[in-house]
């Protein structure tokens, strides 16, 4: 059984920047603008939900070779919600976002639902989490859960969310200009493979339950 992804094996200097919840028109432009005068690539776990309602926004994430990812359609918790409504809301949202990335939401799938997906995805977690999310966090410990923690392979969690715009706003070029000097370079995590077709297609009853 394949494990998670909590990095990326590399000795060159790169990091995988990510980011969760997205697209929305108030936060993820932005985001592309700042990685972009970087020459930056990252890797973004859409809401199929918010791809239904901004689909030229995901447009653009791609047009500007930005990896995707699968993060539920309605951002579900994998720990409250059964598999077979669970597998069915990624479901809905693979019609949507074409990739062969999965990250569950808030990082919490149970074991079955690991076993299940990963015959389908690469489930993408992280080792580096900025915390963007948690109000009540300081812009300047956001950054710094970043910069003392990042190295070669890293992967961190950023969120394109209105929750998380303040830090994030803060955080980013910061970690954008820290992370540049220091000859690091920032990659999108390669989508190596689709789905497996009948993920999409199964009906429910034939999910593991």
């Amino acid at each position: 059984m394949p494990a998670l992804t909590w990095k990326l094996p590399t000795t060159e200097p790169v990091l995988y920047l990510t980011f969760d919840d997205g697209p929305i028109p108030e936060v993820t432009p932005w985001v592309l603008d700042i990685l972009e005068s970087y020459n930056a690539r990252a890797t973004f776990f859409c809401v199929g939900h918010n791809v239904e309602k901004h689909p030229d926004l995901f447009q653009r994430l791609l047009n500007e070779g930005h990896s995707i990812g699968n993060h539920t359609f309605s951002h579900l918790n994998g720990w409250e919600t059964e598999n077979i409504p669970y597998f069915n809301n990624i479901r809905r949202c693979a019609h949507l976002v074409k990739s062969p990335l999965f990250r569950p939401p808030y990082g919490r799938i149970t074991p079955s639902q690991r076993q299940f997906l990963l015959r389908h995805y690469q489930i993408v977690m992280w080792d580096v989490l900025s915390g963007d999310f948690d109000q009540d966090l300081s812009p300047e410990q956001c950054l710094k859960n970043v910069v003392d923690s990042a190295g070669r392979g890293s992967v961190i969690v950023l969120h394109d969310s209105i929750k998380a715009e303040p830090r994030l706003r803060y955080a980013l070029p910061l970690i954008l200009e820290h992370f540049s000097k220091r000859g690091y370079r920032f990659e999108a995590i390669p989508m190596l493979h689709t789905p497996v077709s009948k993920f999409e297609l199964e009906d429910s009853s034939t999910l593991v339950s």
